[in-house]
């Protein structure tokens, strides 16, 4: 489950690398780039929660199987596409697979484990997130790079194919194979709340993914005003329906767990913070400082494997230290960030204090998410896994998408408003980009002493 989770995180990021290759060979527009590395994450955010409920009701397993097959179609198709038209419909419809077998890894570690190992599958999943998310940097540049047999761009979704046929063959001799229980069956689709979620969601999704490129246009503010007011509509029609006796896409009861508000704030903070710093990172190597984009995606090496070495190893703290782990991690996180934007201050690479910086904030990220995500899960019945999985994985999205947009956008306006040497007026952007995201992660850390109050 979890290398098929990589595999999805690894889509996520390592088409930003191919962009400008495919662009060439293709003779791509802006817009039909924009499309191909967005539409990905378009159908992904959107139908998550609803992949979420279609495993709750024919069986976890067997619908992790079914998205998996249709992402590994979709990406040999990818691989294969003659135009920019039949890559953006491929990319439609691989988005889609990773939303069908996404949401069913934490379903199925939910009812899977218990206790300890629980904990330990959980530490290990956080472990995968941060990876996959740097990995598809490294993994992108060296495929590209490298040019198999002259095929450039193609291997960044071809790599995908042998890996998925495998993980088929795998899952079906160890996944569990059981159908729904007559009570999930029961529950039903609910099918105005997939409406409503999935009009909220395109409405808050598209506007973040390509606002941005599009230098926010009326659209993209309407857009997320008309968001914000369905997502309104969707929790009256689930209160309603809770109320009446119906079956809710997503039980108010989950979202009154202990902990769950909170949970999904910082959640969102987290991959909002780990997303900006990756994307704003980037453009200033390549950009900036002229680096290719493999040396740019080794540069997060250092963060993903403290991030995923704490990921497994914070559960070891005394039980009584690990309420504040989050609170700490934020506040590692703060240090960190405006550690980095310090170290590339004047147009530098930064040296030794950009790697101890870098080691900090994996350690911060990793601390900040683990105990949430592990703390919110265990206060959720087993009969609300689905509903809980769904919701976390959606807002770990678009954590993730608001945070390159934020960011994205606070870094191209500054840059444009500054003059001077590129590689200085480059790192004076970082720098204030990094103070940001230092501020955001403050917030992450008082958000507990709000909500608990409240």
């Amino acid at each position: 489950m979890l290398a098929a989770q990589f595999m999805a995180l690894l889509d996520v990021f390592i088409v930003n690398v191919a962009a400008p290759t495919i662009g060439s060979d293709l003779h791509a527009s802006g817009a039909d780039l924009q499309l191909v590395v967005a539409g990905y994450a378009v159908t992904y955010s959107v139908l998550l929660i609803t992949g979420a409920r279609i495993g709750d009701r024919f069986g976890h397993g067997r619908v992790h199987l079914a998205g998996l097959a249709l992402f590994t179609a979709a990406s040999l198709a990818c691989g294969l596409a003659q135009g920019s038209t039949q890559l953006i419909v491929f990319r439609l419809v691989q988005g889609a697979g990773s939303a069908v077998m996404i949401p069913q890894v934490l379903s199925l570690i939910q009812r899977a484990f218990t206790g300890a190992a629980r904990v330990r599958a959980l530490g290990v999943y956080a472990a995968v997130l941060a990876v996959g998310a740097a990995a598809g940097q490294v993994l992108g540049g060296l495929l590209v790079a490298a040019d198999l047999l002259g095929t450039g761009w193609r291997p960044v979704f071809l790599v995908n194919v042998p890996v998925g046929i495998v993980l088929l063959a795998v899952g079906r001799r160890v996944l569990p194979r059981d159908g729904a229980t007559a009570r999930e069956r029961s529950r039903g689709l609910d099918g105005p709340g997939l409406v409503l979620l999935g009009a909220a969601v395109s409405l808050v999704t598209v506007p973040l993914v390509l606002g941005q490129e599009e230098d926010w246009p009326l659209w993209s503010w309407l857009c997320l005003a008309a968001g914000a007011l369905v997502l309104v509509l969707f929790c009256g029609h689930e209160s309603r329906l809770a109320r009446r006796g119906g079956a809710p896409l997503i039980a108010p009861r989950v979202l009154r767990a202990p902990g769950m508000t909170l949970a999904a704030v910082r959640i969102a903070a987290v991959m909002a913070i780990n997303g900006g710093f990756l994307f704003v990172v980037t453009l200033h190597e390549q950009g900036g400082l002229g680096h290719s984009a493999l040396r740019a995606g080794l540069t997060f090496a250092p963060t993903a494997v403290v991030f995923g070495a704490v990921g497994l190893l914070w559960r070891r703290v005394p039980a009584t230290w690990q309420p504040a782990m989050a609170p700490a991690g934020f506040t590692l996180t703060a240090l960190s960030v405006a550690g980095v934007g310090l170290a590339f201050h004047g147009g530098g690479d930064g040296g030794a204090w950009l790697f101890a910086a870098y080691l900090g904030l994996g350690a911060g990220l990793a601390l900040a998410f683990g105990p949430t995500l592990t703390r919110a899960l265990a206060a959720v019945r087993p009969e609300d896994a689905t509903d809980a999985s769904g919701l976390l994985a959606t807002v770990t999205q678009l954590g993730q998408l608001s945070g390159v947009a934020v960011f994205g956008t606070l870094f191209f306006n500054r840059l444009e408003s500054l003059g001077g040497p590129e590689a200085y007026t480059s790192s004076e952007t970082l720098l204030t980009c990094m103070f940001a995201l230092a501020a955001t992660a403050a917030l992450g850390a008082v958000s507990g002493l709000v909500l608990r109050r409240r």
